[in-house]
């Protein structure tokens, strides 16, 4: 079914927008899979705050051009479906790769993150990352440490000292001192 010219520019004005709106774009060939399972895929980079689409082809390089996005050789052809990271790429890429390891015929064939072409294995070890909230902890507790340290260590100082005082005022050297002042 051919689509009017008008269509096309919407469809075009939206694959920028989502291209704008992504950190990342990941590129898969669906060839062989059905409806049913497409579904769950979506469903699963969803959960990852991301979004799966199946692009025409030359409307999608169209908007890769117009947004500014470098086209990858060779993965505009045939079936081709993209994923869209809005925010946690990691959490994206693993969704599609374990979708992947589950159903054979999903194949990842490249992706683009930022101005940068990503081959099958960068997106690979990409999916190998931790969850961003994960990344985060990890950073507060490397940042925190160091705090925690230093005032443990300021505190034993002032407890030593107080430990000290608190000695000497209830040795008989405190006692005398304490009658000579009266």
């Amino acid at each position: 079914m051919a689509i009017s010219k008008e269509q096309k520019k919407e469809l075009v004005a939206q694959y920028e927008e989502a291209l704008r709106s992504s950190e990342a774009v990941i590129f898969t060939e669906y060839r062989g899979l059905t409806t049913p399972e497409l579904g769950k895929l979506r469903a699963a980079v969803r959960e990852a705050d991301g979004a799966y689409s199946v692009v025409k082809l030359t409307l999608f390089g169209r908007a890769l051009e117009n947004a500014g996005v470098p086209v990858p050789e060779g993965v505009l052809s045939g079936p081709v479906a993209v994923g869209f990271c809005h925010r946690d790429v990691p959490a994206v890429a693993k969704a599609i790769r374990n979708f992947g390891k589950e159903h054979e015929l999903l194949t990842v064939t490249g992706a683009v993150m930022g101005n940068r072409v990503l081959s099958v294995a960068e997106v690979e070890a990409i999916a190998d990352l931790p969850p961003v909230e994960v990344i985060r902890a990890r950073l507060i507790g490397l940042i925190g440490g160091p705090a925690r340290n230093l005032a443990s260590t300021i505190a034993a100082g002032v407890r030593q000292v107080v430990n000290v005082l608190n000695a000497y005022s209830e040795s008989e050297g405190g006692a005398q001192a304490a009658s000579a002042e009266a």
